[in-house]
């Protein structure tokens, strides 16, 4: 992976885990075009690279995870702006749900509107104690633009979910843990080093099976149950086909630790 010291995306890899910082502190970490396609830039990056086995996305300071979608570059756009701009958001975050390696958003700060959609298209999700989780559109005359209409209420349920988005209303951390919603809530200075022991767990596990298992949580949750269980089987097969399969049962009767090397 490419390290970026500076910019609106810092990202460092440590080990088998990439994290991306979004780094407009000043900004409350907002979403603007610039950081938008830098994401999709890098996570294109660790799709590709071996030695990466998860992803971490977290905000610069202690203020915010993001504030969402950069209010400013919105405020003079066209209907036909807008619906660029909602199909870029939509791309970056279809890109890291579909990511091949798992996605945790350690949500240092609040997280609403871009921002919870985000990390609503995490895999997982490590929340501070003290966040908070929001989508305010409805007070701005708009609607969640970047999934959060529909991923919201598949994670949360629909009571939940139009609560928060037809109010307006953020909930905390005691909350979205109880619905479900985030993995993990822990204090503050927790979060970043609780989201990398949960990356880091990734390192020791068959990298061919984390993908066909992710693959079929997300696109089975979609369609019926008879197409997601065929679903199941077709990526059981695949699985069953790599030699991390082979290494897995034999350490396994070897009562050995397994080495997987994502073949």
């Amino acid at each position: 992976m490419n390290q970026r010291d500076d910019g609106p995306v810092l990202v460092r890899q440590q080990d088998t885990t990439v994290l991306l910082t979004l780094n407009r502190p000043a900004a409350r970490n907002a979403l603007d075009a610039e950081t938008l396609r830098l994401l999709r830039l890098v996570a294109d990056e660790a799709a590709g690279d071996a030695t990466v086995r998860a992803v971490v996305i977290t905000g610069a300071g202690d203020r915010a995870f993001s504030a969402g979608a950069d209010i400013k570059s919105m405020s003079d756009m066209s209907a036909s702006d807008a619906r660029r701009w909602t199909e870029l958001g939509h791309d970056v975050f279809r890109v890291l749900e579909h990511l091949p390696k798992p996605v945790i958003a350690a949500l240092n700060g609040t997280a609403v509107g871009g921002g919870c959609e985000l990390a609503l298209a995490c895999d997982l999700r490590v929340m501070a104690e003290t966040a908070q989780l929001g989508q305010p559109e409805i007070k701005l005359g708009l609607i969640p633009g970047w999934g959060g209409t529909q991923r919201l209420p598949r994670l949360a349920g629909a009571a939940l979910a139009k609560e928060m988005i037809l109010t307006g209303r953020p909930i905390g951390a005691d909350v979205a843990l109880r619905a479900g919603l985030v993995n993990r809530v822990v204090p503050p200075d927790r979060v970043l080093p609780e989201a990398l022991d949960l990356a880091a767990q990734f390192a020791s596990l068959p990298p061919l099976a984390v993908a066909y298992a992710k693959q079929a949580l997300n696109v089975g949750r979609g369609v019926d149950l008879p197409e997601a269980l065929a679903l199941e089987v077709n990526l059981f097969v695949h699985a069953f086909a790599t030699e991390d399969r082979q290494e897995g049962l034999a350490a396994f009767l070897e009562r050995r630790p397994p080495r997987f090397e994502g073949r």
